[in-house]
């Protein structure tokens, strides 16, 4: 069995290129072009909100991954003795170089993207001039000089790219996207608890309705978001390295002893990614697929949440914090807009457009392969840009928003028409006459005060004992379980049977 890469090369290389803060931030600290000609606002306007990404998305990133599998096919094929030599140990010469092998992707840096753009302007190709540039530095070590044309050997560009665009995503979902998510979630479960007990009115259909609590309704996004989180994490990223067509053609010819097919899982796997043994050219990205249309619908989650938020703040269930020296209109000072949460709105609707996009597109390519998917996939990071600004900005806003609870209660007290579930329920159960009509008739399109409540219910063939019970009912306190569901959305709901 191969060892893991990170015994095949230097460790805390590996770790450092896919750890949350690793040195990579080469476009802020190279790039002189300013932001304002950015052509995408990922790159312009949310540019320091978004750098994170630039490790695992950008063009030097690609870069630098695709030398790390480079490197490590390199080192495989000697190491692992699938090349051999009847005059020289091969494997130990390519060991004692290890280290040397491994500075090329640890120390990769701009000028090396820079040299490997130079190779692509006379190539035309992005993966072979990876390959000449690797050669190229290889062979100015005199030990492995000789051995530069098992640079990239047997390998089809795709056998590079599908792993690098594997461990891209992977780290950058492990490393930024998911932690951010948890993030928001915790957030989420702490206004929860916060405001398990505070009553406010619901609506359904735009109208009143049964109440409940701000921590139960905001719970019920955090349990949604949380299961799907969990499935998005359930995904495991495929990988292939079986040459031009899927059969390893040109590994057979060479060394028809040897067994390919271990050969290709175990060097999948060393990667850290799952081995597909069943593939055209290309890897068919149906794992890919599958991670966007299930952080699309965590997308879709938020976006109702936002909305739910922007909704509220308009009927006045959350005030929003004053920042000094903000303005909220250019013309009516009084203003203090739900910017953030209209922010994510706008920007799911950007990445949920590629994501979707993505997932209808790139599992389908004509026969053995076309080109079509290569420039799609350079978009990911456009995609999970607008997934990470939109989180953000959910974050920045619940941070800036209160809730109102003296606009919550006074709502309430001016919505007795709410009761009207629970007393035709109880009239139901003790045999009035038409128990929903008699409260459809006092209450249907009306707003009901305490007093007409009380009233009511007085003159009602209830027990007394009734009677009492539904007289020290109140819209506050017509809560059912929402208290206690809003609690424990962060434990087992076992207890609340």
């Amino acid at each position: 069995m191969f060892r893991k890469i990170s015994n095949l090369v230097n460790v805390n290389a590996f770790n450092k290129l896919n750890h949350p803060k690793t040195n990579l931030r080469f476009v802020s600290k190279f790039c002189t072009t300013s932001t304002l000609r950015a052509i995408s606002p990922y790159d312009g306007r949310y540019a320091k909100q978004c750098d994170p990404l630039r490790d695992y998305f950008s063009e030097f990133a690609l870069m630098k991954y695709r030398v790390l599998v480079e490197i490590h096919w390199f080192q495989c094929l000697f190491q692992k003795k699938i090349v051999t030599s009847e005059t020289n140990d091969l494997d130990k010469i390519v060991d004692n170089e290890s280290q040397f092998l491994n500075s090329l992707f640890d120390n990769f840096n701009l000028d090396h993207g820079k040299r490997i753009k130079e190779f692509e302007k006379i190539t035309n190709h992005d993966v072979k001039a990876v390959e000449y540039f690797l050669k190229e530095q290889i062979g100015k070590n005199k030990n492995l000089e000789n051995l530069t044309e098992f640079v990239h050997f047997s390998c089809t560009s795709e056998d590079i790219n599908n792993l690098s665009y594997a461990l891209m995503l992977q780290n950058a979902l492990k490393n930024v996207i998911f932690p951010k998510i948890e993030e928001l979630l915790s957030v989420l479960k702490k206004l929860s608890l916060k405001h398990a007990d505070t009553p406010m009115m619901c609506r359904t259909h735009g109208q009143s309705a049964t109440p409940s609590t701000v921590g139960k309704e905001i719970a019920n996004f955090a349990y949604r978001v949380e299961n799907q989180l969990k499935l998005c994490k359930t995904i495991e990223l495929t990988g292939k390295f079986n040459g031009a067509t899927g059969n390893l053609n040109a590994h057979v010819c060479a060394y028809p002893e040897k067994d390919w097919l271990k050969i290709s899982e175990e060097f999948v796997e060393g990667l850290g990614v799952k081995w597909n043994p069943y593939t055209t050219q290309i890897e068919p990205h149906d794992s890919l697929a599958n991670i966007c249309v299930l952080l699309s619908v965590l997308n879709i989650q938020l976006t109702d949440f936002s909305r739910d938020m922007w909704g509220y703040i308009m009927l006045g269930y959350f005030k929003q914090k004053a920042v000094e020296g903000e303005i909220g209109s250019s013309t009516m000072p009084h203003k203090i807009n739900p910017i953030d949460f209209e922010n994510a709105e706008g920007n799911f609707s950007v990445a949920n457009s590629l994501l979707v996009g993505f997932s209808q597109k790139l599992p389908s390519s004509r026969f053995q392969r076309d080109l079509s998917d290569s420039t799609v996939l350079r978009n990911l990071g456009l995609a999970f840009s607008g997934c990470l600004q939109s989180y953000q900005s959910l974050l920045k806003g619940l941070n800036r928003v209160d809730v109102n609870e003296d606009a919550l209660n006074t709502e309430l007290d001016s919505h007795y028409e709410l009761l009207a579930e629970p007393v035709q329920t109880i009239m139901r159960r003790y045999g009035c006459e038409n128990p929903y009509e008699q409260m459809k008739e006092f209450t249907r399109g009306k707003t009901v005060t305490q007093e007409d409540f009380i009233k009511f219910i007085t003159n009602t063939d209830l027990p007394e004992k009734e009677k009492q019970k539904l007289l020290n009912l109140k819209p506050h306190n017509y809560l059912g379980l929402a208290p206690s569901l809003a609690k424990n959305v962060t434990g087992n709901l076992e207890q609340l049977k």
